[in-house]
């Protein structure tokens, strides 16, 4: 294969810089619902201990009141990376009272979406904003998908990785130009190839009957135990029309073929009207239902598998700042919850993503066209619902291939590339990783969608039965390992220090709340 070759000799060319093959950054973000001991949904407002939801910087809260977000600083080595998670987990399970952390992707059994109640960030005009954008979510999609966890790997690759791919590429460009372009040649090949993720991780083909609230789903389920229904080859309904998707976004035509293209096509996504949000209206009876009745109501709204990022300052949106200084690192969004441990992702799985990321940088990567772009959606829409289906052909390289053959291909450059990774941190973890996850390409049932049904079959317990289980034993778990960066104490004055800023920003605001909204858009729009 062409590709093949291009790949060894883009290998030798960074093997033979090794500076651009280290300080890779890293940071994750973790979705867990708070539920009561019997497993269902927490009605409690966000802890006091864990300061303001607006301002902590560790925890938060994500679309939910009681959908928690732990969120790690960027760290340079796995170790630092799961030291932060571990401490912040360790902090929360001790202060979560008779509660516990919901160990899933999809969530536990809720007798009424109404129960759900949308995050609250205090009275500040910002504050208002956040949770009134969660507003016309609900009225938009329901309640359950806003209850619905993740993890989000955040990942970049060292400026001298760029100088080495511009040599490999022959690119003329260099510096903030090559970066970005290299980052966007990352991103069209995630596209091509990121079905492997939730192939290889997807953890949710068995959801709570509950989460339907009654509705048709247009899928075949098949119902066990109490109330567990799911689908025989299914690795991740958190990411299929059931779950973390938006149908309507299908005519956005989102291109990925450069900044400049990206940047263009969001900004026209977020001023196209939606006929259907129109009929929601923007108030009702001076009360906001949504913040605009456009296709998206702001940028956080575009559903994505991978997003091109770059920290904010000030009042930035993500596009003006990818504009101003260009693309910083990407955000893997694909990656279900890993029920089988206690922080919700493996360090087994970021040695795999490293490897994963990084060959997708390396790789050829030419502009997608139109058809190409609706074949990786239908391959990832495959691998979601049916990708353990036996002898499943997806479209790739514009001819079907089989999965298990693909996947052999994929792991013999992912060895070769972890053989040169390793001897920059002395180990051989990436080469462990790649030879213990690789195996499942050619044997599903090892996959962890397979693992969990098996479990719930063989068990003849219901999908939620297990999930209360596995969070009683992680939150033991937690409560008794030790700190390893942070503190008891670091964590109080995060709280005091989060409640203090909160309480400035309210103090500050001079505008009501339309004036804000109004400036905020014309400033969106401006730069």
């Amino acid at each position: 294969m062409l590709l093949s070759f291009n790949f060894k000799q883009h290998l030798a060319i960074f093997s033979q810089q090794p500076e651009s093959m280290t300080g890779f950054g890293r940071g994750i973000e973790r979705e867990t619902l708070r539920v009561k001991e019997n497993g269902k949904l927490s009605l409690n407002r966000h802890p006091y201990s864990f300061g303001s939801a607006l301002c902590h910087s560790t925890i938060t809260t994500d679309f939910a009141e009681s959908l928690l977000e732990f969120i790690t600083p960027v760290a340079k080595s796995t170790g630092q990376l799961f030291d932060y998670l571990n401490d912040i987990h360790h902090y929360v399970a001790k202060n979560l009272g008779d509660e516990s952390l919901w160990p899933m992707s999809m969530p536990c059994y809720i007798e009424n979406e109404a129960e759900v109640e949308l995050a609250q960030y205090g009275t500040s005009n910002i504050g208002k904003m956040k949770t009134t954008y969660r507003q016309g979510l609900q009225n938009r999609y329901g309640s359950m998908m806003q209850i619905i966890s993740g993890v989000h790997y955040n990942f970049s690759l060292p400026e001298a990785f760029w100088d080495s791919w511009a040599i490999a590429q022959q690119s003329p460009l260099s510096g903030k130009e090559a970066q970005s372009a290299g980052y966007m040649g990352l991103i069209r090949n995630y596209l091509r190839y990121g079905w492997v993720i939730p192939y290889l991780f997807g953890a949710s083909p068995a959801i709570c009957k509950s989460f339907l609230q009654g509705k048709e789903s247009g899928f075949d389920f098949i119902e066990t135990g109490k109330g567990t229904i799911y689908l025989p080859y299914a690795t991740s309904l958190r990411l299929s029309d059931l779950g973390y998707t938006n149908n309507e976004q299908s005519s956005l035509n989102i291109c990925y073929n450069s900044l400049d293209g990206y940047l263009s096509s969001v900004r026209d996504a977020l001023n196209k009207k939606s006929p259907e949000f129109a009929e929601l209206g923007i108030k009702n009876d001076d009360q906001y239902i949504q913040l605009n009745d456009n296709l998206l109501q702001i940028e956080n709204e575009l559903y994505a598998s991978i997003r091109a990022k770059r920290v904010q300052q000030g009042q930035e949106t993500p596009s003006q700042a990818l504009n101003a200084r260009g693309i910083e690192y990407i955000e893997i969004r694909s990656l279900d919850v890993n029920p089988f441990c206690k922080l919700g992702i493996t360090l087994e799985q970021v040695n795999f993503l490293d490897l994963f990321l990084t060959w997708c940088a390396m790789i050829p990567s030419p502009e997608l066209t139109p058809s190409q772009y609706q074949q990786c959606s239908d391959n990832f829409t495959q691998i979601v619902t049916n990708g353990r289906e036996p002898n499943l052909m997806l479209d790739i390289a514009d001819k079907k291939q089989d999965v298990a053959a693909w996947g052999q291909w994929l792991t013999e450059q992912l060895k070769d590339l972890a053989i040169e990774l390793d001897k920059t941190v002395d180990n051989q973890n990436y080469l462990e990783a790649i030879e213990h996850i690789a195996p499942r390409f050619a044997a599903p049932e090892l996959t962890s969608s397979a693992r969990i049904l098996k479990m719930i079959n063989d068990g003849g317990i219901d999908n939620g039965t297990l999930a209360i289980s596995l969070a009683k034993t992680y939150k033991e778990q937690l409560i008794v390992q030790d700190y390893n960066i942070y503190s008891d104490a670091f964590f109080e004055q995060e709280k005091l220090v989060s409640l203090q800023k909160q309480e400035q920003i309210e103090s500050n605001d001079t505008l009501n709340f339309d004036d804000f909204l109004q400036d905020y858009f014309t400033n969106a729009k401006m730069k």
